[in-house]
């Protein structure tokens, strides 16, 4: 029984790599997620005094550097963990999770997240 299931997940995965691979730009689209997750793992810091600085620039100083301060480690958590998630996931090509989806995109806009979708 066991052997069956193997070779069935086998079989399906031997059947579905070359769809993957004829899709339109697919190279391109694995770039462009392993790079993007690259990038979010490796400055999802940086999320951290960007809030502080918008944050204080909306409310005044002091509150950016205390909400901004947590506000932004939440943000820095969600942009590393997004990135792994794309470096992991990166042979599915599917759209940001991050608006902007690189932190230097828009660097006085606030983060946010959307659902997952297909490219």
């Amino acid at each position: 029984m066991k052997k069956n299931i193997y070779m069935l997940i086998v079989l399906g995965t031997i059947l579905c790599i070359p769809n993957f691979a004829l899709a339109h730009n697919y190279p391109t689209k694995v770039g462009e997620k392993l790079g993007n997750g690259i990038a979010n793992a490796v400055t999802g810091v940086v999320e951290i005094p960007k809030t502080m600085m918008i944050t204080g620039r909306r409310h005044g100083a002091t509150y950016g550097m205390t909400a901004g301060f947590f506000t932004g480690l939440f943000h820095s958590v969600g942009r590393s963990l997004a990135g792994a998630l794309d470096i992991a996931t990166f042979l599915v090509p599917t759209t940001p999770v991050i608006r902007p989806a690189y932190i230097w995109d828009n660097f006085d806009r606030e983060t946010t997240y959307t659902p997952w979708q297909m490219r």
